[in-house]
């Protein structure tokens, strides 16, 4: 698949509209114990998760995957990688952090975005633009 900047910049305007009108979540729950690991071992709350998803750029960009679970194959995921500055939890301390972030836009019944991945990076990621 060849994927252009200006797709990714698209990409990218439509869901911060969509981040903007509340209209997301980030998933936290058993199956995504990654993300519940990054709340609870940094000083993170969501208007900072809100403000990072807001911040990514075409330069963040790795990969666009298809979805694999069962029923949802026809969905497109997109994977974004962000150096942030976070403070951990228990020592205080701001260290540099490598996201990973994996994204689905949904259309119907109406759109939304579901951040499925939002946590440290367990390898490291290759960047389309970079």
């Amino acid at each position: 698949m060849h994927i252009q900047q200006n797709d990714i910049e698209k990409y990218l305007a439509e869901i911060k509209t969509l981040i903007n009108s509340g209209a997301y979540r980030i998933e936290r729950n058993a199956r995504r114990e990654d993300n519940l690991d990054l709340f609870l071992t940094h000083i993170l709350d969501e208007p900072q998760a809100k403000e990072i998803l807001l911040n990514l750029t075409p330069q963040d960009f790795s990969a666009v995957v298809q979805n694999e679970h069962i029923g949802y194959e026809h969905e497109q995921l997109y994977i974004f990688g962000k150096d942030v500055l976070l403070t951990e939890r228990y020592t205080g301390k701001d260290t540099l952090v490598s996201l990973y972030i994996k994204i689905n836009k949904l259309e119907t019944p109406f759109p939304f975005v579901i951040v499925i991945s939002f946590h440290k990076q367990n390898f490291p990621l290759t960047y389309y633009f970079k």
